[in-house]
């Protein structure tokens, strides 16, 4: 059977300005994309409200837009997937997998935060909505991390039963993730390597709802000079009226991309001298990548 066509993604959060550990993650996808004659698609993870920022979905987009990372068609929005996201746990449901859980953090302390065995420790209660849990057997998930190498992990013993929707009715990361790769028919994922622990819960869920299973790309944690992440949750705003390539040539750096001496506002001729010499290769052995501004 023939490979399908290749189509990555880049799924950001809309809780503050792109910094410099997305753009190194949407640049290594856009160039992966682009040296495979594929697609790269954009998806707004905009499923948590208190946690969103007012327009930094707007000023993301924008941000990608400037740089040159242009995606094959219209932005989809996980604010607007209610519906597939309910499918899924129908599914689940029917299949006896689905659980209500009034379990707090503090239930779950003795047991290193981890809800286990399918069952709520605690009493329904009919004055409070219940989180609603994935049954997650005592099983192994296996994968080939493309950079990474061999993973494995024990669902039970590392993550447990698995919140797909909140006790606030809010949809849980993995199970919009597994349904919006599916239904954008994304081939590879490359992300950052913070959430390749992750992905053992969206290969299972895969599983469970018989949905395909991509290639996974789990690109070095970036950092400043002094080794620091760069994330928005310490409040970096390196991007901030930055010359576009002057933030190009420092991410393509930290990817280990020979940079071309060109005109300043030749972002175009920057790209396409990426896309020739971008090598996931040369980010095999190394544990870090460091984003530096001059």
């Amino acid at each position: 059977m023939p490979r399908s066509p290749y189509r990555g993604r880049f799924a950001p959060s809309p809780t503050g300005d792109l910094h410099a550990g997305s753009l190194v993650a949407a640049l290594a996808g856009w160039l992966r994309a682009r040296q495979a004659g594929g697609q790269w698609l954009l998806r707004m993870e905009d499923i948590d409200p208190l946690r969103e920022v007012d327009g930094s979905a707007q000023s993301i987009l924008a941000d990608l837009q400037r740089l040159g990372l242009i995606a094959d068609g219209a932005v989809m929005y996980q604010s607007t997937r209610h519906a597939a996201y309910q499918a899924a746990l129908d599914v689940l449901h029917d299949k006896g997998l689905i659980f209500p859980c009034w379990c707090s953090r503090a239930d779950l302390a003795t047991a290193d935060g981890i809800h286990r065995d399918g069952h709520c420790v605690r009493p329904a209660d009919s004055e409070r909505a219940p989180a609603l849990r994935l049954q997650v057997p005592d099983t192994t998930i296996a994968f080939d991390d493309m950079l990474q190498g061999p993973q494995r992990q024990n669902l039970r013993d590392t993550v447990g039963d698995i919140v797909l929707r909140r006790a606030d009715g809010c949809w849980a990361y993995q199970l919009a993730c597994v349904v919006d790769d599916a239904a954008q028919g994304v081939t590879e994922v490359v992300r950052g390597v913070d959430l390749m622990t992750s992905t053992p819960r969206q290969i299972h869920l895969q599983h469970l709802l018989d949905l395909p299973t991509p290639r996974y790309l789990h690109i070095p944690l970036v950092t400043d000079r002094d080794g620091r992440k760069l994330s928005k949750s310490n409040l970096d705003r390196p991007l901030d009226g930055r010359p576009v390539a002057v933030l190009l040539r420092a991410a393509l750096v930290c990817l280990g991309v020979p940079v071309e001496n060109r005109p300043e506002g030749n972002i175009q001729g920057l790209l396409e001298s990426a896309v020739r010499h971008f090598d996931i290769a040369r980010l095999e052995q190394v544990g870090r990548l460091s984003f530096a501004l001059p």
